[in-house]
């Protein structure tokens, strides 16, 4: 079983650390997104150097290439990335879903390669074993993403997303003693709760989730700012206290984090920082800016003066406007690092207030000057 000792606890809001067999995940934190085991435009020396604790990679995409068997080949996702820190791995239920043919059944998903068009079928068992070649330390049950909000489509995925449920637990445990005898590290599976924005499928679906006693939760579905509140005390007051709980896809916008952390989930990831920043769209305390306009042609001042990323530590805004308008790579480089860092950083400080009592002051200041 995942070990996680929880430090201190303010009503659902809690600070921890999650052992895993590549290290420690200090909680709060915020989990890069290496959807392809790499984070879009930045090296994994770049992301320790900006603090990240630990990265999330994508089955789906990793099924496709380069294969689940290479990266066991290589020694996992750890080694193969030359990340060698804290891994976890979507089951990626959601990027099947999202594609245009694919044909759901109980046994599972049938879907083409976005890549050659091959024909493609993904199940909970393949889904684990996939996983488990990977060699994440934390895996996500396969799971459905619903095509649409309408209630009975929400909680028919909900249903199949149990039933799939039983059939992960059942091939992770088969999967898990294998390697145990083997004498491989352990890897741990994550149950995802559904439901969308309705409550009371979001309760049932807690319920069922902890039922089958997995090592922790992912919280899946798409959702705004608005109501995500009221679902997360729903669903972490159902879960157990002593289990981690990952939100799934979220932390685009800041104000996701601090509601995440203040009802009761500990890890974070999220494309949208790094995909912004790709695009000149970065963060800044006072809120986003877009790099590319006009007025910081001849701003030779850094982007935050308190900020001490690469980006903000050694070029100004004149400059990366410059690489921007000129399309030059190192522009995504620069904004991704900066993205990626106020973002880790963000939760950092998340975590620093809730032990010395001052999240309610840290969360109110932030957001103020952020969305003012």
């Amino acid at each position: 079983m995942l070990k996680f000792d929880i430090e201190k606890r303010n009503d659902l809001a809690r600070v921890g650390v999650i052992h895993t067999p590549h290290g420690d995940i200090k909680t709060p934190a915020f989990v890069g997104a290496a959807t392809r085991a790499t984070v879009k435009a930045l090296t994994m020396q770049e992301m320790r150097d900006l603090g990240s604790q630990a990265i999330l990679a994508n089955t789906y995409h990793l099924v496709l290439t380069p294969g689940p068997d290479l990266i066991e080949e290589a020694g996992g996702l750890a080694k193969f990335s030359s990340w060698n820190g804290p891994t976890f791995t979507d089951s990626g239920g959601f990027q099947i879903f999202s594609l245009p043919d694919v044909k759901i059944s109980e046994h599972g998903a049938n879907f083409k390669s976005h890549i050659n068009g091959d024909k493609l079928e993904m199940t909970p068992e393949s889904s684990m074993q996939a996983q488990w070649k990977i060699g994440a330390d934390i895996h996500m049950a396969f799971d459905q993403l619903a095509k649409s909000d309408n209630y009975e489509d929400m909680k028919a995925a909900m249903e199949r997303t149990h039933y799939w449920l039983d059939r992960c637990v059942e091939e992770h445990k088969k999967l898990a003693d294998e390697a145990l005898k083997a004498g491989k590290p352990e890897q741990y599976l994550y149950a995802v709760v559904q439901g969308g924005k309705f409550n009371d499928l979001r309760a049932k679906s807690a319920k069922y989730s902890a039922s089958k006693n997995p090592d922790g939760f992912g919280i899946g579905g798409v959702f705004t700012a608005d109501g995500m509140a009221e679902m997360l005390q729903t669903v972490n007051n159902i879960l157990p206290e002593n289990k981690p709980r990952h939100l799934l896809g979220m932390g685009q916008e800041p104000i996701d984090l601090f509601i995440g952390a203040e009802n009761g989930c500990d890890t974070f990831d999220c494309v949208g920082p790094t995909r912004m920043a790709r695009n000149g769209s970065l963060y800044t305390k006072n809120g986003r800016i877009n790099i590319k306009n006009a007025k910081y042609k001849t701003d030779f001042s850094p982007l935050e003066d308190d900020c001490d990323c690469e980006l903000c530590k050694n070029y100004t805004k004149a400059y990366l406007h410059h690489l921007f308008r000129t399309d030059e790579i190192t522009a995504k480089v620069l904004a991704s690092i900066h993205n990626e860092h106020f973002v880790v950083k963000t939760v950092d400080k998340i975590r620093e207030s809730l032990l010395n009592d001052t999240f309610e002051e840290y969360k109110n200041d932030f957001l103020k000057n952020y969305y003012k």
